[in-house]
Formats: C-alpha cells, sequence, structure tokens
C-alpha cells in the first residue's frame, strides 16, 4: 500500500527522468528547427547532436554508478541534476564564433548534459529501491522510470505551443533563409528542460535523504539511516547527539578484489551478463521505432513534410513542418509509451518481471518481423499505413509493458548495496552503447540503395534480435515479493559495536 513518503521519494526520483526524456527527446524537434534556422544542418550534424548526449549518458552511467556506491546516491543523484541545468542553460545560450560552429558548441554541452542524465539512470532507480517495502517495490520504481513517459509528452507539447506562440512571426518571415523566429523556437524548447532539473535540484536538498541501505551497509552507520528513514516520514531530521557512540556494523567493504570474488561467483555473473544483454537488445526496439517515425506520422495524418492545402513550399512549409511534427509526437506518446508504463504498474506485483519482459520481447520479436516482412505492403497505400501505425503502436506499449521496464529494475534489486550503483551502471551502459552504434551505423544502412530502402532489412534483423532478448531473460532471477537482502543472498546486517 502506498504511503505518503512512498509518493515523496517517486516524485523526488521521477523528477530527474522526466528531466532526462525531456532533454533527449527535444532534441529531435529542436533539430529541426536548428535546420531551418540555420540552413547548413546536414546529415553529419544532425548525426551529432542525436549521438552526443548518447554517448554521455554511457559514461555517465559507468562513472556516477561507481560514485554512487562510493559517496551515497543522494548526492551522487544531485551531482548529475547540476550537471543537466548547467548543460542544458549553456545549449540554450549556444552561438557561433569565427573558430568554432554553432553545432559544435551544442554537441560538447549535449555530451556533457549526458553525462548527468546518465548520472541519473543508477542513482535514480536504486533511490526508490533501497527505500521501498517488497511488496510494492516494482510499482514504485515503475512510477519513478514512467516520468520519461511525461517528459518525451512535454516536449512534444512544448514545440507545440513555441510553434503556434510563433506562427505569425514565421509567416511574415521575408524568406527560409530569414527564420529567426524559429532561432529563437529552438533555444527556448531546449532551455525549458531546466525547470525540471531545477524542481529536480530542490527535491534533491529538501526532500531526499541518504537511503537507509547505504547508510547501513556501506556508511555502516544505523543510527544515520534511521534519521533519514525518518526524515522522509516526517520531514523532520533527527536530533542526533554527536557525542552518542556511533553503532556500527559488520558488512563486506567494497573493494576491487572484493568486487572481482562477488562476480567469480556464476550466478551474479550470469545475472549481470544476462541484464546487460537483455538492455542491449532493447535499445535496438528503441532506434527501430524512430526510424519509422516518419511512416507512423504519415499514417495520422502529421507527416512532418506535409502541407496544407494550397501550399506549395516555402516559408509556409516550414510551419506546417514544425507544427505536424509536434502534434504527431504528441499522439505517438499517447497512444502506446504511457499506457505501456500504465500496464506495467498494474501488473508488475502481479505476475512478476520476468514474465513481463519474456512477453515483452517476444510480441516486440514478431511486431519488428512483421514490419520487415511486409514492410513494401504495409506503406503502399493510406490504406494499409493505417495497419503499420497500430503495429508501431503496440510495439510501443509492448516496449515499455516489457524490457524497457524490467531492465531498469532488476538490476537495482538483484545485487549488494555495495555495488548496486555499479552494476546497475553498467548494465545500462551496455544498452546505451549499441543505441550509439545502432545511430552511427544503421543509420547509414538504413538508406543504402535510396532513402529508407534499408528500413526494411533493418526491421527484420531487429526482430531475430529481440527474439534474442527473450532467451537471455531466462537468465534473469525473478525478484517480486523478495527483499533486497534476499535477492543477494547476503542477509541483514548485524551491530557489532560502538564506535
Amino acid at each position: 500500500m502506498y504511503r505518503r513518503h512512498h509518493a515523496k521519494i517517486c516524485l523526488a526520483a521521477g523528477m530527474g527522468f522526466f528531466t532526462d526524456a525531456y532533454d533527449v527527446f527535444a532534441i529531435n524537434l529542436a533539430s529541426v528547427m536548428l535546420g531551418s534556422a540555420d540552413q547548413r544542418l546536414n546529415k553529419n550534424q544532425d548525426l551529432g547532436l542525436k549521438v552526443a548526449a548518447p554517448v554521455g549518458i554511457f559514461f555517465g552511467q559507468l562513472f556516477f554508478g561507481w560514485l554512487a556506491d562510493r559517496i551515497g546516491r543522494r548526492r551522487a543523484y544531485g551531482i548529475s541534476l547540476l550537471i543537466i541545468v548547467v548543460s542544458t542553460f549553456a545549449q540554450a545560450l549556444s552561438a557561433s564564433a569565427p573558430t568554432v560552429h554553432i553545432i559544435g558548441v551544442l554537441i560538447v554541452w549535449r555530451f556533457l548534459m549526458g553525462i548527468g542524465i546518465g548520472g541519473n539512470y543508477p542513482t535514480g532507480a536504486i533511490i526508490p529501491a533501497e527505500f521501498a517495502p517488497a511488496r510494492i517495490r516494482g510499482r514504485m520504481m515503475t512510477a519513478v522510470l514512467s516520468a520519461q513517459g511525461w517528459g518525451n509528452l512535454t516536449a512534444a507539447l512544448v514545440a507545440y505551443i513555441v510553434t503556434a506562440a510563433y506562427k505569425n512571426l514565421i509567416l511574415n518571415s521575408s524568406s527560409v533563409n530569414d527564420l529567426r523566429a524559429v532561432d529563437y523556437m529552438w533555444r527556448i524548447l531546449i532551455g525549458f528542460g531546466c525547470v525540471p532539473a531545477v524542481v529536480a535540484l530542490y527535491q534533491e536538498r529538501f526532500i531526499i535523504q541518504e537511503t537507509p541501505s547505504f547508510s547501513v551497509d556501506v556508511a555502516r552507520n544505523v543510527d544515520q539511516a534511521e534519521g533519514d528513514v525518518g526524515f522522509v516520514k516526517t520531514g523532520k531530521k533527527a536530533r542526533i547527539d554527536s557525542d552518542t557512540p556511533i553503532q556500527r556494523v559488520d558488512v563486506p567493504k567494497a573493494s576491487w578484489d572484493d568486487f572481482v570474488r562477488y562476480l567469480g561467483q556464476g550466478r551474479n555473473l550470469r545475472t549481470l551478463l544476462a541484464m546487460s544483454y537483455s538492455w542491449f537488445a532493447f535499445q535496438l526496439a528503441f532506434y527501430g521505432l524512430g526510424l519509422n517515425s516518419p511512416v507512423v506520422l504519415t499514417g495520422f495524418g502529421f507527416s512532418a513534410s506535409a502541407l496544407t492545402p494550397g501550399v506549395t513550399g516555402g516559408v509556409p512549409a516550414v510551419y506546417e513542418t514544425l507544427k505536424n511534427l509536434s502534434i504527431g509526437n504528441i499522439i505517438i506518446c499517447a497512444a502506446g509509451l504511457i499506457p505501456g508504463y500504465g500496464a506495467t504498474f498494474l501488473w508488475i506485483e502481479k505476475v512478476g518481471r520476468r514474465p513481463i519482459q519474456l512477453r515483452g520481447f517476444v510480441l516486440l520479436g514478431a511486431i519488428f518481423l512483421t514490419l520487415g516482412w511486409a514492410y513494401d505492403k504495409l506503406t503502399a497505400t493510406p490504406g494499409a499505413t493505417k495497419g503499420f501505425v497500430v503495429l508501431c503502436c503496440f510495439a510501443n506499449f509492448f516496449q515499455n509493458f516489457g524490457p524497457n521496464t524490467i531492465t531498469f529494475i532488476v538490476p537495482a534489486e538483484v545485487f549488494p548495496t555495495r555495488y548496486r550503483a555499479t552494476a546497475h551502471g553498467i548494465a545500462g551502459a551496455a544498452g546505451r552503447l549499441r543505441l550509439i552504434v545502432a545511430q552511427a551505423d544503421f543509420g547509414q544502412l538504413k538508406d543504402r540503395g535510396g532513402p529508407n530502402h534499408g528500413v526494411k532489412v533493418l526491421m527484420e534483423i531487429f526482430g531475430f534480435i529481440m527474439l534474442t532478448g527473450a532467451i537471455s531473460t531466462w537468465f534473469i532471477p525473478e525478484t517480486k515479493g523478495q527483499t533486497l537482502e534476499e535477492l543477494c543472498g547476503e542477509g541483514e546486517a548485524e551491530v557489532v559495536k560502538d564506535a
């Protein structure tokens, strides 16, 4: 049963993921605006803008996973949020100079922002996991991750609002080479990402305390753990007499030798590899759905290149493209992404983690194979395209009611406290590496032989890889209803002395 302090933890950790999703998703819309305003956004520049953040996230997950196991979840979370605030604000103020192009400046700042976002993954997952009771831990973590869906939706909404607000200025522009209004638009869209990041920083300072698991198992301070839990429940800091001896506990200390010993046990290494590969495989589904966005938008009647009757191009075409792109992405978020999180929230504590991920991978495999085998027929006519859209909406649904959520949850449950964030960072970085390669490599393959000629084959490849994700799921332990201590197999720490 949820209580007030559980909701506070979900809100505080979820705001970080809301920020992450907004900042990452907004560049897909902002790059179109930037290309319209700058008139010099070629394929490599567009790729650089979109790959910079995932590369940063890869390094951020590894570094902050390690850092959170050293200095604590709360402090690592706060540092990552601060990086996001600074780098996001800097993007909105970026400009060209005689020796550097604005695209280069944006790529650097987006890489730094990615490092901060990468830090949010292990810390944002583990904070609710270590505060939650076993019976609702999955639901709490799903609620936190679902903020990503709302972040995506908000980015599309802000893009639509900004486009509507600047409509007259766009249409009154003398030519497509003088679209100053669009320059304002992308800066506002990106800069707005600072708002949820600042809110998350406030919550980190005044709502989140260090998790009791870290205080006991790593800091080895029982009194501090009790005070942290009391603060979250009551909002009042516990007074600890500095003269009172601190109750310490006898627990294994983190070290490289201990980490190697821990992974040397077959079960632990197998679990880490299975989670890493599952995350690795799932990221292709995420990328594959992105490849099909133009077809989906066309099926909804909001093609990014669609023009209103009587409009032949030029400045009006820019406005129509930006408007349709925003509305279409709002529909995509509402049609599949958010409902998928809701389904996971309802069922995760009933059916368990592994069945949800297994079903998700199998259905994603079937959907992608169908999209590949029947691609030509499904995109041949407007009527057939509707079937294509339905399949993509189901894919969006089952990625969240499936591996996207479970690969986020399980690594935060099965490993001991001293390595929990590190292991989560490793698993997440493996998935992010696949996404980076997909964007850099498959992005070129999809246009081999002509625009989008390779999408059909890529869908078939992705479908088979989804099925391999189903195989890796068999090696992941079921965590439903078990405490973190039971899952990591190390038992409860015992108080051994006062110091």
